[in-house]
């Protein structure tokens, strides 16, 4: 009886052409690897994801717990026609993004992970994936919004994202904004970058193992560092809370 309840629980997965892997040179002179994963990958990646929901900072917290949540469910069999995308540099895991097929001519983006800051690691990343949906699966628009105000400006403000006010996007219903064809291609030469194929032991380094990223993001080192996600100069929403912890004590 739980094995038949379990096909009726998941959903069917349409077939998609996979995402061929590509290799960024970064500013630093790294070399990002940028592939896709497979449910087998995901308990690797939880781990990594799950210290990110504690940092406030640039609005981590509700990314990364929503990022959890799509890569359990992707796991789980919970999402249809949903996929993965990561980014490592020398093996380590340097950003995750993810989105899903809405109908045969649009997509979703969910969302875009960071795991390394200042190398514009989540910027490559979200190009790969809209390379995906335009190029490989060959849709027509991509429905996205932004969570933080870096999102905002990395998505809505360089792409020139045309706007679908009367679509609410799977992301808590908000307002969507659409990436057309045309934009892509006007973006072409100037924020999709990278090369294929990927060099054989860049592959293969990649391959062998996804590694936790040795710099991940960190929350800030004093409180008012911490606020500029809630607008508050003075540090008071998170002095209180731990004035109130030493009284207690």
């Amino acid at each position: 009886m739980a094995i038949d309840l379990e096909k009726l629980l998941r959903p069917v997965d349409n077939p998609a052409p996979p995402f061929p892997p590509k290799y960024v040179t970064l500013a630093s002179g790294e070399k990002m690897v940028i592939r896709q994963i497979g449910r087998e990958d995901i308990p690797t990646i939880l781990p990594m994801v799950e210290p990110l929901i504690q940092i406030e900072r640039d609005y981590y917290d509700i990314v990364s717990v929503r990022v959890y949540a799509e890569l359990l469910g992707f796991y789980r069999h919970r999402v249809q026609d949903e996929y993965v995308l990561i980014g490592q540099i020398n093996g380590e895991l340097a950003a995750i993004v993810n989105g899903r097929r809405l109908t045969p001519k649009v997509g979703v983006s969910l969302h875009t992970l960071a795991l390394k800051r200042g190398a514009r690691v989540g910027a490559h990343c979200f190009a790969a994936k809209m390379e995906y949906h335009i190029d490989i699966m060959k849709q027509d628009e991509v429905l996205i919004v932004a969570e933080s105000p870096i999102g905002f400006r990395r998505w809505m403000i360089e792409y020139k994202l045309e706007k679908r006010f009367d679509v609410a996007h799977e992301l808590g219903g908000v307002p969507s904004y659409a990436l057309t064809r045309e934009l892509f291609d006007r973006a072409r030469n100037s924020l999709i970058v990278g090369s294929r194929p990927v060099p054989e032991d860049l592959l293969k380094k990649a391959e062998e193992a996804i590694l936790p990223p040795s710099d991940p993001p960190k929350g800030p080192v004093d409180f008012l560092a911490a606020t500029r996600a809630k607008y508050d100069s003075t540090g008071t929403a998170l002095r209180a809370p731990k004035a109130r912890q030493e009284r207690g004590k």
